[in-house]
């Protein structure tokens, strides 16, 4: 545990109807005693007067008290749960820092409860991802982490390698039995075992990435094939301006870009910066108008500029105009979808296609709000897996079994680096 107490606001700014002042560390029952002007029961809510260091009354609410071990932090925790005022909040706060304690750094709550084994690292993250949830289905995703799901499912892996290894290095010790041992298939069996559970649990973390970062997508096409309209269709908003002049999207909006020659320094820039835009895209959609069929033959230049194995979509819009009906085909291995983006007939279509193409299956409720160094790891440990199962050498063999456990160690923080914890913890709400 640590040495010192720390505090901090653990509620929005601004004003509300209550408000929560936090402080954690070790042997708090002096500033309890100082703030209520009594001892009060631990784990029991008791409604009291906030005092000052003179005792006079700051504020009026619920004093919370949580014992060590049996708090969020693993320490002595209070919680004062007075009016949601800035300026009484604050003064609550500075009485807090008077008594000992000193302001929290972001996340540093939740870092203690690490730190004294409340919860492992993945779980740790999963907080801060059940905060940030902009869906329901993210939120529910995040929350199965957050009660160890994705933990359980990475010590599942790593007992059956920790089982593995100990198998493996015992053969060490008899040399003149390796090739029988290696040949015998439980070595095979247990290896392809493993990578099934690895596949598997990749391909869970990959659906929650798509929920926490979203999907890169890029919209191009020749000037006035409906890019902008189509944005507006798509985000539910007016993103973009739509006129029937050439060019007026002439800015990347994150989303857009024109297909021809820039005309001037000015939009020359612009269009290079959507051409670097495409090179990174996750997804990109090619926006035709049916009624110009020169705008349906595909420019060499996408194909080039698109990194390789980024799908493409081919939507061909104003369905409306050229008097067809909203349709999905597939046309020389490129999935086209039909519709309007002006009047949103066959948008389910492109937002299904979308999802598709991005690896999203609809029918996994087990995703886990996974993160990029989950994913780095978890590609990482299935690296040297594969790398296990084509040695011809017990050593070798050993020794890749241990780096795909130590790559599996670091989800969970088992195996971390000091400042791998001050990069995850940064980035948390100061009070949480």
């Amino acid at each position: 545990m640590a040495n010192d107490a720390i505090a901090a606001i653990a509620t929005p700014p601004g004003r509300g109807g209550i408000g929560v002042v936090r402080v954690s560390g070790p042997a708090l029952e002096p500033t309890l005693h100082a703030l209520a002007g009594r001892d009060l029961r631990p784990r029991q809510a008791t409604r009291a007067d906030f005092l000052d260091s003179t005792g006079a009354v700051i504020d009026q609410g619920l004093i919370l008290y949580f014992r060590a071990p049996h708090s969020y932090t693993g320490e002595d925790v209070i919680e004062l749960q007075g009016h949601g005022g800035p300026v009484v909040l604050n003064l609550l706060l500075q009485r807090c820092l008077e008594l000992g304690a000193r302001l929290a750094e972001p996340g540093e709550f939740t870092k203690r409860a690490f730190l004294n084994d409340k919860i492992d690292l993945a779980q740790a993250e999963g907080v801060a991802d059940l905060i940030d949830a902009a869906t329901a289905q993210a939120a529910r995703c995040a929350m199965r982490s957050l009660q160890g799901d994705f933990s359980r499912r990475i010590e599942a892996l790593v007992d059956a390698l920790t089982e593995l290894r100990i198998f493996v290095e015992a053969t060490l010790d008899f040399p003149d039995e390796e090739v029988e041992f290696l040949e015998s298939g439980k070595v095979r069996a247990r290896l392809a075992a493993i990578r099934a559970q690895l596949a598997a649990i990749i391909a869970a973390s990959q659906q929650g990435q798509l929920l926490r970062d979203g999907i890169h997508i890029v919209l191009t096409g020749q000037p006035n094939v409906g890019k902008s309209s189509l944005l507006n269709a798509l985000a539910g908003t007016e993103r973009a301006i739509v006129t029937e002049i050439p060019g007026t999207t002439r800015d990347l909006i994150r989303e857009t870009i024109n297909l021809r020659e820039p005309r001037d320094p000015v939009e020359k820039i612009g269009i290079e910066r959507t051409w670097q835009a495409v090179a990174v895209a996750d997804l990109v959609l090619w926006v035709s108008d049916l009624t110009r069929p020169e705008t349906c033959v595909p420019d060499p230049a996408l194909g080039v500029r698109t990194t390789a194995g980024v799908p493409q979509l081919h939507v061909l819009n104003k369905v409306d105009l050229a008097g067809l009906e909203p349709s999905v085909r597939t046309m020389g291995g490129m999935v086209e979808v039909a519709l309007s983006a002006k009047s949103g007939a066959g948008l389910d279509l492109l937002k299904t296609a979308v999802l598709t193409a991005a690896g999203w299956d609809v029918a996994n409720e087990g995703a886990f709000m996974a993160r990029e160094r989950h994913l780095q790891a978890l590609q990482l440990a299935q690296e040297h897996v594969t790398r296990a199962a084509g040695q011809s050498q017990v050593e070798f063999l050993a020794e890749e079994l241990k780096l795909a456990q130590r790559a599996l160690g670091s989800i969970t923080g088992e195996v971390t680096a000091d400042d791998l914890l001050g990069k995850i913890f940064s980035h948390f709400c100061i009070g949480k």
